[in-house]
């Protein structure tokens, strides 16, 4: 558990609760589990390639961008998320999520995450899903 912060259009930051989890049974995937309250999660699933390059430069496509700032023990890494329902603006200690991601490429190195996939078997289970 991470404690991110909502920064908020008045610079007041917010602390939120954040859970960051990661499967070999997604291993393209990083998701981040923000609580906010004691009965409601929101679940953003991210590009684990893309996490790594926002912690080195600005990055990100569509609704999910992330930017590197400041320097040393006070770096960040900006976290902006846009839906349908609004904008979120989250900030987080970039060497706490460096440390984590860093974990997650031990448990499956870049380069390696389609070994472990049964293509057939999920292009079948996405079929099913669909007929």
């Amino acid at each position: 558990m991470l404690h991110m912060e909502l920064v908020l259009p008045s610079g007041e930051r917010l602390a939120v609760p954040t859970l960051l989890h990661y499967s070999d049974q997604d291993p393209f995937a990083v998701v981040f589990v923000f609580h906010a309250g004691a009965d409601r999660q929101v679940r953003w699933v991210l590009d684990r390639d893309m996490v790594a390059k926002g912690l080195r430069r600005p990055t990100g496509l569509g609704d999910v961008h992330l930017r590197p700032t400041g320097s040393g023990p006070d770096a960040e890494v900006d976290l902006t998320l846009s839906s349908p329902h609004g904008t979120a603006q989250l900030a987080a200690p970039l060497g706490v999520i460096a440390q984590w991601l860093g974990r997650t490429y031990e448990l499956v190195p870049s380069g390696q995450e389609a070994q472990g996939l049964d293509v057939d078997a999920e292009l079948s289970r996405l079929l099913r899903g669909a007929a």
